[in-house]
């Protein structure tokens, strides 16, 4: 590697093509890619094209978010270029120490998807250390009997290169007396030795200085120099002399300090102090495990021995004798391993969310197992604890892969507690765990869901507009905006311009509110489909049946259809048979009630009545029977006042009045109705009648004494006819319906009298037609009574004909809240007010028509009038032929059907029972 930038080796100089091919068809690369490059390299150098090497374009990088994953940041990625860079010191003998080949490996992860790549970088070792001597001076005593030959291992020197930067030879100045022999021993290291080529004199020269260089290898060579001073001796002919020359023994790394390593042997075949011999290490400062016994030469453990740091030792021991000389030996201690470290378990490139749609098999994070020791005391394997979904795949030595091997649901499961065991194969075999916890993202897989299928709301009508009415609650197990759910309605059985102005739902609450006071009796229910969605792109969505129950209250009266007022304010009469008996049906109070329910089960009572206990009510019907018979002393006209009331809390009426008349004919009802306006307070009527009774009381008093007077008076003198239609004895009728009646109607008033000549007229305000005082005079009272006014001495040849009685509607045809009914052939009384009205108004007017013109009420055979008057739909088969029983006293003869007359048909008897005191609108 040159000027500062990584060259590829022989390893990398692959085609390129073949790891792009290969990332095509396998989630991550099973080999490895390799670099070379030489230590200390500057931060910032470019080590190679990692992207490119592994198959990626630049316009991928933003995306792929290539990084490497490392205990040390030895190096880097860069994000524009994708070029491997260095990213820290790079110290060879630091990181790798004595170490043949020096390799950092490590991954580099490219997300999206999510693949491991493994890439080694081999650090070149360069010449950047010199050798170095542990002393920078020896003193050497050699006796000068030493014999040429002889051999003395000098101090070696250590260089933390390697390879051929590391310590080569070591090299002597020249001299006559010494040479320098290279040794090297078991484990490739070189040590000096200094061969005696001359024998020494003490004598001649004492001393000698000798300058040892030891030399490296590299290019250009570095060396260091140490000073030897060899002191000559006076002679000792002996040298200590070892056992053997190389001792070797094995040791456990956990031995404990104290123990003996093993015991050197020496010996001396001199005598006394030149056979004494003490042992020691050549190197001493650097000896810090063993300890050595000068005397015996024992050597025993000083400190833990740790076979991951050191896994062997060379010691150089020295024995001395007593004389200056020594003798040299080496003992070599080899660490062994033992199963003393247990695993180590590092997670990376662990992400902060793992979305609960990831696919099976997808890459989660990256596995590292370490374990110091060796052999199969380093042999992990791997495993996930519990059931999770997820799996360990094996990607290469001691590096496994976590992939999903499951569905993920946040909502079931929000996160996962991943214990990871690595467990290696010594014995016994140690294992450690590591735990992590993955967070599992939320996505929007979860519709809102409504607690029930369909709700019903009940809501009393009349509410305050914008109350709340019912509230619609759903819930969606998402998290965020997947999870918030808004209120919509989306359809409804209302129009939809008219749904705004009823109900509203309130978007986050789900509150319905009322828009306005529902009307129980215009809309009773409807129905709302609501939506719930969620804020999830794309969003779900949920719909619920909201029906809503317009209750009733009572806030309508109820409303009396019979009887009924007429347009101008007139009341309606009905009358009833003197004859009747208890029981007898008289009308029937017909009233509705807009509400339901209890608030429109209606009851009926009598608040007051002119004659109490003559009629009865039914309390549920409203029909109004007789009680008793009608007595002597009983009025002909009667009044009740009677109300209607709901079942409501509290309850609310309606009043009617009803105007009943005892008579047996319609000529006594007329002037009685006539005649008798209804007051409007009871109690001044009561008054009112107190006042006029006295007042008639004395009239009739003073006018029956005046009447006796003066027919004591015309008995006396002559004769006289008794005239019948005097002011005194007939009495004016007011008028029987107000003026401003059109057509169809009796605008008249008349005096009704009645005489057995067989002749009868209707007259305005008098008679034309004198009547002998032998004849009898009938005249009608307001009551419609006949009395007699005067009596004639001759018999009637003519007998007046018996009018018709049988003239009142039967209980068939009278009114009621089930509608009209079928009558006999004559017609069916009206099913609605205005036609009863009329019909009423009809009659008084055909009865007007026969006082008018005398003869037969004309307008047409079988009309009577009616259908120029009221249109053709009121014809004879609508109303019963009422001519008949209007009777005409004094005369044989009745008002009858002209088109009966002329087929010879005798007029049937019509049934009817209403009259008509008032004014008639025009149609």
């Amino acid at each position: 590697m040159g000027s500062g930038a990584g060259e590829r080796g022989w390893a990398e100089r692959r085609p390129v093509l073949f790891p792009f091919l290969l990332s095509l068809f396998c989630p991550a690369l099973s080999e490895q890619i390799r670099y070379r490059i030489p230590e200390e390299m500057p931060e910032g150098s470019v080590v190679g094209n990692l992207a490119k090497d592994l198959g990626l374009s630049v316009h991928e990088l933003p995306s792929r978010q290539l990084r490497i994953s490392s205990e040390k940041p030895y190096f880097t990625v860069s994000a524009k270029s994708g070029e491997l860079l260095v990213s820290g010191r790079l110290d060879r003998e630091q990181i790798c120490g004595k170490k043949p080949a020096c390799a950092l490996e490590f991954e580099a992860v490219a997300e999206n998807p999510l693949n491991f790549y493994h890439v080694s970088v081999d650090i070149e070792d360069i010449n950047d250390h010199t050798p170095k001597f542990t002393q920078t001076s020896f003193e050497l005593q050699i006796s000068e009997s030493t014999n040429p030959g002889a051999r003395f291992i000098l101090g070696s020197a250590h260089d933390a290169d390697i390879g051929t930067n590391s310590l080569r030879n070591y090299q002597l100045n020249p001299n006559d007396h010494f040479s320098l022999v290279n040794k090297e021993k078991q484990d490739g290291s070189k040590y000096p030795e200094l061969v005696l080529k001359m024998p020494l004199d003490r004598e001649e020269q004492k001393s000698y200085q000798l300058t040892l260089t030891a030399l490296d290898g590299g290019n250009p060579s570095l060396s260091s120099t140490a000073q030897i001073q060899v002191l000559v001796t006076d002679a000792n002919d002996n040298p200590p002399v070892f056992s053997q020359e190389l001792y070797r023994v094995g040791l456990p790394e956990n031995v404990l300090p104290g123990t003996t390593v093993l015991r050197v042997m020496a010996t001396d075949q001199d005598e006394g102090v030149n056979a004494q011999i003490t042992f020691s290490f050549t190197e001493a400062g650097q000896i810090t495990q063993f300890d050595l016994n000068s005397n015996t030469g024992e050597i025993t453990i000083l400190n833990m021995l740790d076979f991951e740091e050191v896994k062997e030792y060379s010691i150089v021991l020295e024995a001395r004798d007593g004389g200056g000389m020594i003798a040299q030996c080496t003992v070599e201690i080899e660490v062994q391993d033992i199963n003393d470290n247990f695993p180590e378990v590092v997670i990376q490139s662990l992400p902060d969310l793992i979305m609960e749609d990831t696919k099976l098999g997808t890459h989660i994070a990256l596995i590292k197992i370490r374990d110091k020791d060796s052999g199969y005391n380093g042999e992990v394997t791997c495993k996930l604890e519990g059931d999770v979904p997820f799996k360990i795949l094996s990607s290469s030595i001691n590096t496994y892969k976590l992939v999903t091997d499951g569905v993920l649901d946040r909502e079931q499961t929000p996160e996962y507690n991943i214990t990871i065991t690595a467990t290696d194969r010594g014995k016994p075999p140690l294992s450690s765990s590591s735990s992590v916890t993955l967070h599992v993202g939320d996505v929007n897989d979860n519709a809102p869901v409504f607690p029930q299928p369909s709700y019903v709301v009940h809501v009393v009508e009349n509410n305050p507009p914008g109350a709340s009415i019912a509230q619609v609650s759903a819930s969606d197990p998402d998290l965020g905006p997947n999870g918030r759910v808004s209120y919509s309605i989306v359809a409804s059985d209302l129009e939809p311009r008219a749904l705004a102005s009823y109900v509203s739902v309130s978007a986050q609450s789900g509150v319905v509110f009322a828009q306005r006071a529902f009307d129980h009796e215009q809309l009773r229910a409807f129905e709302l489909t609501v939506q719930a969605r969620d804020q999830g792109s794309p969003a779900l969505s949920a719909n619920v049946s909201l029906r809503v129950l317009v209750g009733d209250r009572n806030d309508n009266a109820p409303r009396v259809l019979y009887p009924a007022l007429g347009p101008d304010g007139s009341a309606l009469f009905d009358t009833v048979p003197r004859a009747a008996q208890p029981g007898y049906l008289v009308t029937k109070v017909v009233a509705v009630d807009a509400d339901s329910g209890h608030n429109a089960w209606l009851s009926y009572h009598v608040l007051q009545a002119s004659e109490p206990g003559l009629f009865s009510l039914g309390l549920r019907t409203g029909e109004v029977r007789t009680a008793r018979a009608l007595g002597d002393r009983d009025a002909a006209r009667q009044r009740l006042l009677v109300a209607v009331r709901d079942g409501g809390q509290p309850p609310l009426s309606a009043t009617a009045t009803l105007h009943l008349v005892f008579a047996d004919s319609l000529q006594e009802v007329l002037p009685d109705v006539s005649d008798r306006p209804e007051p409007s307070d009871p109690q001044a009527e009561l008054q009112f009648y107190l006042v006029v009774a006295l007042a008639l009381i004395s009239v009739l008093f003073l006018t029956a004494v005046t009447l006796a007077i003066a027919l004591h008076l015309r008995r006396s003198s002559s004769p006289t006819t008794c005239g019948c239609f005097q002011y005194s004895l007939c009495e004016k009728s007011g008028p029987v319906i107000p003026p401003n009646y059109s057509e169809g109607t009796l605008p008249y008033s008349y005096n009704l009298c009645v005489a057995h000549t067989g002749k009868t007229e209707f007259n305005f305000l008098k008679c034309n037609e004198q009547l002998s005082s032998e004849q009898d005079i009938l005249c009608g009272d307001s009551s419609g009574a006949l009395f007699p006014l005067c009596k004639s001495s001759e018999s009637t040849s003519h007998l007046q004909a018996p009018p018709n009685t049988d003239w009142r509607f039967s209980q068939a045809q009278r009114p009621g809240t089930s509608g009209s009914q079928n009558g006999d052939e004559t017609g069916t009384w009206p099913n609605n007010q205005f036609d009863t009205e009329m019909l009423q108004a009809m009659i008084l007017a055909s009865a007007s028509e026969a006082a008018d013109g005398g003869s037969t009420l004309g307008g047409g055979a079988g009309t009577m009038g009616l259908s120029a008057r009221y249109g053709p739909q009121f014809t004879l088969q609508h109303v019963p032929d009422y001519r008949q029983n209007v009777y005409i006293p004094g005369s044989n003869a009745t008002l009858t059907n002209a088109a009966a007359k002329r087929d010879g048909k005798a007029p049937t008897g019509g049934n009817g029972n209403k009259k008509k005191s008032g004014k008639k609108e025009k149609k």
